[in-house]
Parts: C-alpha cells; structure tokens; sequence
C-alpha cells in the first residue's frame, strides 16, 4: 500500500554511507525548516516515511556542510530498510509514543513484568520503535536477579512469538547449548556431525559472540556459509540431517539478536534472559529436545556449584512449563578447552578433531565426545554410560568428519580458515608449572586482538594446567590482523600477568 504524504514538507534522501550497525540514523541540518516546524532535536525519535515503507529512526544534526538544503541523510541500516534510491522523497513527523517503555521505568523501581506487557515490549523492539539507549534500558533492568520464573517465561513465549518458528514433523528434533564463559569450549561443531551420523536431526541455529572471542556462529563462517535462509536451512536438513546455521539469518526469535548486540557492548548477560534467549531459540527452530552446557569454574561465567544447579533448576522449569525435554551437563569450566581462541584459530582445532590429526586438542575431542554421548542417551541411541564411547567411536571411524564435509557442501562449500598476518609469542620469564587461568582475561586479550571482528585474530594457547615450562618457552601467542590491534593486546597482556598463574621453580 502506497503512503499519501500529509501536508508536511518531502526531503531528499541522501545515502551518506555511514555505519550505525542496528541502529536506524537519520541526519538533519541543523537550519532545516522540518528542525524548526516539527521540534526536532539531537536524538529524537522520527517516524521516516517513503511511498512504500516507513521505519522510526534517531535524529543527528549536521552543522556544517555534509548535507544539502532539502536533503536528509541515511545510515546504511536505515538506508536498506527504507530500500531507497538517490533524492527519493521522505516525509518526517513525530511517532506515537511507545506505551511499552514505562513499563520498563516500572521494573527499574520494583515492579514485575506482566506476560501482556513483555508481549509488548518485545514486539516494539521487534518493530523497531526502541533505540539503543532503550534496548539498554530493559537489557539493564532485567539483569542480575531482577527476573523471576513467572517472568522469564513470559518473557520466553515473547520471543518465541516475536518471529519465525519451524515444524520439522518429527518426533524428536535434538539441540544444544552452551553457556558460555569457557574460552575455545567450540564443541557444537563436532557434536553436529556425530549426531548426525547417528541418524539423528540436528538443525543448529547459533549466535555471534555477545561477550565472548567467537561464537559458533563466527567460527563456522571462517569455514562455510551459515546465513542460509529458511528455505535452504530446510533443504540441507532434509539431505544431510543437520546444519550449522546463524540464527539470525532465519529470524529466530528476532528481538534476540537485537538484544544481543546491546548486550555485547554492555558487556552483561543476565541469567533472566539468557535463559529466555537460549530457550526461544530452541522452540522456534523446532527442538523437541535440548542439551545445556553448563561450564563451572572460578573465572567461568558459571563460578560455583551451587551457581550451576540454580541455572540448571531455572532452565528445566521453563523448559518443562514449554514443553521442551531438557538435560543439563554440568561440566569441568577451570581452564579453556582447545588450544584457539578466536574464530579461524578455533576453527583450525575443530578441524583438527574432526579429521583425527595426531596434533589435536584432546580435551577438545574429550569434551565434544562427551556432550554428544549425552544427547546420545538422551535420544536413546546409546545406553545409560555408553554414550561418551559411542560418540568417540563415530568420530575415530571418520563418520563424523565425512558428515561435516557434506553439511558444509551443502551450505555453500568448505573454506579454509584465514591465517593472521601479525603474531607476538608472550614467553616465559622464568621456569614454572601452570596452576591455573582466568578465563575472562583470556577471553579479553582475544578481543582486544580483534576476535570476533577480525576473524583470524585471538589467542594460540602452548600450555594446559599442570603443565612444566622452561625459560623462554611459549605460553601463548597473539594473533592479529592489524599492528594496531596487536599492539593493543600485547599491552594488555603485559599488564596482566596474573593471566597465566605460574608455581615458580629454578631451571
């Protein structure tokens, strides 16, 4: 339906290439006469209109030359969205107010959400009606523990109902998680392909990395293409049982990966909506039946024990109230798994596990096998401790490895994972023996490599806990695509010593 413009004055969209990442941006000048007659200012919200699409964006003005008079301008997200050409007419005028935001002022000061009222926030998030600053407004006011049950699954058929949901019309459809908080834990892409050579279907939607080096999603792009639409993602399922997919290319619950990169730059993931996150997206990708991945350890994302059963209890109570089977493993989180971390790094060691390389991580094979002998018996394929030795078989035998050829084919072709041009070896002062690592440093130095944005960027672990070194022997090495980003990690590693925990001891 054509838009019939008020009596308001048209604007010429100008395309100025300028990146806002989700955010919709507009740019006025600030003599504008729609400045003037409308009341618009710095970072006001305007509904932009063309003939045919409209959105709501957030106001720049521009004070000096970059803009014509009668023009206004785009960033490249509010550009796409509007599907605009050079000196296409816009009219601009005030939105509605959006209802759903006092309800956020309502939980910062004590109240619970009502299921009608994160209903609408979530679709006015999915709408597009919430600039950053609100997003981190709910992002904020859910965190910590300011979530109770009743919310957070209410807040979870929100999502689910926010976007696309697949019916697969199978009994059993196998999924699984991970919470996060282990550097390197990349065993999504090897359990995929067990399970599917088992016979199993395992249709993976993944994410990017919200406050980690690489997401499952990041890591299979260095190796294949994972924004496949709805309609692939259901072919390459029915020819090879399984995919490895990032969620959002699907949208999977939408108002997830909004979030989400709100979240990144917070840098918080509450347990309320990890929980709603985690478990939208499973139902909607057509799950009947869910592994989480709870690693627990001193500088985990998960600290204690008794941290992990509550998780675990939150998860099967919204799960089961969903309808959703669910398991929970509750696993060793004290130091990174794998060698890499970073995109293309860990990729090389999925790789390497995959084709049974003499030089693989074996604590990354050990804990793969073991989450799929998980869901190994979960599914009933394997029997009660016979899982872990099922899964390790499948991939000794090359199964599993011959099944993620095929997937990725499927997807668009296996790659090679890119190799960094730049690279600093961090050596050991003295002789010692490893006692311990703080995973969040790790995890920092990678991103300050440039992980995940820089997909070869991140760090090369040398050394596992227990582990004796010599003087001048490597600990880790730093990889980086650019001197600048390399520089920023060395300075940061050097700073932080306490990284790497040494039990001192004379060559």
């Amino acid at each position: 339906m054509s838009f019939v413009p008020e009596r308001t004055t048209a604007l010429h969209a100008c395309r100025l290439g300028l990146d806002t990442h989700q955010e919709h941006t507009i740019y006025l000048r600030a003599d504008s006469p729609v400045c003037h007659s409308e009341g618009f200012t710095a970072l006001s919200r305007v509904l932009v209109r063309s003939q045919h699409h409209h959105l709501i964006a957030t106001v720049n003005i521009v004070t000096g030359d970059l803009l014509q008079p009668g023009c206004v301008g785009f960033s490249e997200s509010a550009w796409h969205h509007l599907k605009l050409k050079a000196q296409t007419e816009v009219w601009l005028s005030h939105p509605r107010p959006v209802q759903s935001i006092s309800y956020i002022r309502g939980k910062v000061y004590g109240k619970s959400f009502t299921p009608e009222q994160l209903h609408e926030i979530i679709a006015d998030i999915v709408a597009g009606r919430y600039a950053d600053v609100h997003l981190a407004a709910f992002i904020t006011a859910c965190s910590g523990d300011n979530m109770d049950i009743n919310e957070v699954i209410a807040l979870t058929r929100a999502m689910v109902d926010s976007g696309n949901s697949i019916d697969w019309n199978q009994p059993m459809v196998v999924d699984k998680h991970c919470v996060g908080g282990l550097p390197g834990n990349r065993t999504t892409p090897i359990v995929v392909p067990i399970l599917c050579a088992a016979g199993l279907t395992m249709p993976k939607t993944s994410s990017r990395a919200i406050t980690s080096p690489a997401g499952t999603a990041d890591t299979m792009e260095t190796l294949t293409v994972v924004s496949l639409s709805l309609k692939d993602m259901r072919r390459v399922v029915k020819k090879e049982g399984g995919c490895l997919a990032w969620g959002g290319s699907v949208r999977l619950s939408p108002s997830d990966d909004l979030l989400i990169q709100v979240e990144r730059a917070l840098d918080i993931d509450s347990e309320g909506q990890l929980i709603a996150s985690v478990l939208s997206k499973k139902i909607a990708a057509g799950a009947t039946h869910v592994l989480i991945d709870i690693p627990v350890g001193p500088t985990a994302k998960v600290r204690s024990d008794q941290a992990a059963r509550q998780l675990a209890d939150s998860f099967q109570a919204v799960a089961e109230t969903l309808g959703l089977e669910l398991s929970v493993l509750l696993t060793d989180g004290s130091q990174p798994v794998g060698r890499g971390i970073g995109p293309a790094l860990e990729a090389r060691d999925i790789l390497q596990v995959l084709q049974n390389d003499p030089a693989m991580p074996n604590d990354l094979f050990q804990r793969a096998a073991a989450v799929a002998g998980a869901m190994l018996e979960m599914a009933q394929i394997a029997q009660p401790g016979e899982g872990e030795q099922h899964a390790s078989e499948i991939l000794r035998s090359g199964q599993a490895w011959q099944k993620f050829q095929a997937i990725c084919q499927a997807q668009g072709g296996l790659k090679t994972p890119p190799v960094a041009p730049y690279r600093y070896e961090y050596l050991v002062n003295g002789g010692g023996k490893v006692l311990q690592f703080d995973n969040r440093l790790l995890a920092k130095v990678a991103k300050l490599a440039g992980a995940p944005a820089s997909p070869a960027s991140g760090v090369d672990l040398h050394c596992k806990v227990g582990d004796r070194l010599s003087k001048h022997q490597p600990l880790l090495t730093l990889h980086a695509e650019s001197p600048g980003e390399l520089n920023y990690a060395v300075e940061f590693l050097e700073d932080h010593p306490e990284m790497i925990e040494l039990e001192r001891y004379e060559n």
